[in-house]
């Protein structure tokens, strides 16, 4: 195992910045996230790890050792690809073996490290196969089989499960995070999928744009997300926004209709008087009587998804677009008005013009 330390790491392609500053220390044993849309420069800042993309500024060690000059083959580090990158003509064993042969292991050697793989992986009865016999799910299994019997010191992962069913990414899923638990190698995992990032990471390096918009465990970037992108891409469905006043002593917001909504304690005061975004997730939402409602929506379609029911609609004279998640199965017609009360302690604040937190 070894620890992995990004320190102020930039890549350009030509005048092109498509990284921008990126620091992070990764302790030994950790499995990290690095999540984000396509085209955030996620998977670039993973092939700069590997060393299969050159840094432009920046340093990155791997236990201690700047390795930004190392050939991949000599950070000590295995690499799973989103296409599993198998040989064709070769059987599970030889696709495992492969890498040992090439650096003249003893045959003995190899045999025991690949048995020990396909114990771990409930590979051992498909050892004789070529990987046109075997399922997508099977074959993910081979290539990171192919990576643990190299024992490296560091597991990096590119969107390994994106080519599965959806039935098989949990599965899979389930299995890479037991396999980190049984071998405790230090892992950093690529994914656009906020599921997998929530379920494996023990840490999330958002990315946005090229920048790290926010490192943190999954509930902090979940509970506590530090810019509005973040609070957007975090959590299905999207959390919702609307445009509000903060008040001059930034205890409450007055939202379009001139509702005023009280705030819980520790927001900040700096931006009284000023237009903000006030974010809610669909699931903090709350039904209540007519009487007590801060807001009323008006209901435009109904999902029922069986353990519970996503409602859209719109709110306002400006119509604005609201999504609420109810936790159990409720049939409401188009254009019902629903009364609701937003738990002043679940709203989150964004500056207008950064998309910054504000207050706590």
């Amino acid at each position: 195992m070894a620890d992995v330390s990004l320190k102020d790491v930039y890549k350009s392609f030509g005048k092109n910045e498509v990284i921008h500053g990126i620091s992070c220390d990764i302790k030994e044993g950790e499995f990290i996230v690095i999540l984000g849309p396509s085209g955030c420069g996620k998977s670039t800042l993973l092939r700069m790890i590997a060393g299969l993309e050159v840094i432009t500024a920046g340093e990155i060690e791997i236990n201690g050792k700047v390795v930004n000059q190392l050939e991949p083959a000599d950070r000590d580090i295995a690499m799973v690809f989103q296409n599993y990158a198998l040989y064709p003509h070769m059987t599970v064993f030889k696709n495992m073996a492969y890498g040992l042969k090439i650096r003249r292991m003893p045959k003995e050697e190899i045999k025991k490290r690949v048995q020990k793989a396909a114990d771990i992986l409930e590979l051992t009865e498909f050892l004789d196969r070529k990987p046109r016999q075997l399922s997508g799910g099977q074959r993910q299994r081979v290539a990171m089989g192919r990576c643990i019997v190299r024992e490296p010191k560091v597991f990096l992962f590119d969107e390994p499960l994106s080519n599965l069913d959806a039935k098989l990414r949990v599965q899979m899923r389930l299995e890479i995070r037991n396999l980190h638990e049984d071998l405790k190698i230090t892992s950093i995992y690529v994914t656009h999928d906020q599921v997998e990032a929530m379920t494996l990471g023990d840490r999330l390096i958002v990315m946005h744009d090229g920048y790290a918009a926010q490192i943190g465990s999954p509930l902090e970037v979940y509970q506590h997300p530090a810019t509005r992108f973040v609070a957007g891409f975090i959590g299905s469905p999207a959390m919702n926004f609307l445009n509000v006043r903060l008040s001059p002593g930034g205890d409450s917001v007055e939202l379009p209709g001139h509702i005023g909504l009280p705030l819980a304690n520790g927001h900040s005061p700096e931006h009284g008087g000023k237009e903000i975004i006030m974010g809610v997730r669909p699931e903090h939402f709350e039904l209540a009587e007519k009487e007590a409602a801060t807001l009323h929506l008006n209901v435009d379609h109904v999902e029922l998804l069986g353990a519970d029911t996503l409602v859209h609609g719109h709110y306002g004279e400006n119509k604005t677009l609201l999504t609420l998640r109810l936790t159990d199965i409720q049939h409401f017609k188009k254009n019902t008005i629903l009364p609701l009360i937003v738990p002043p302690q679940k709203i989150h604040l964004f500056d207008m013009e950064t998309g910054t937190r504000i207050g706590k």
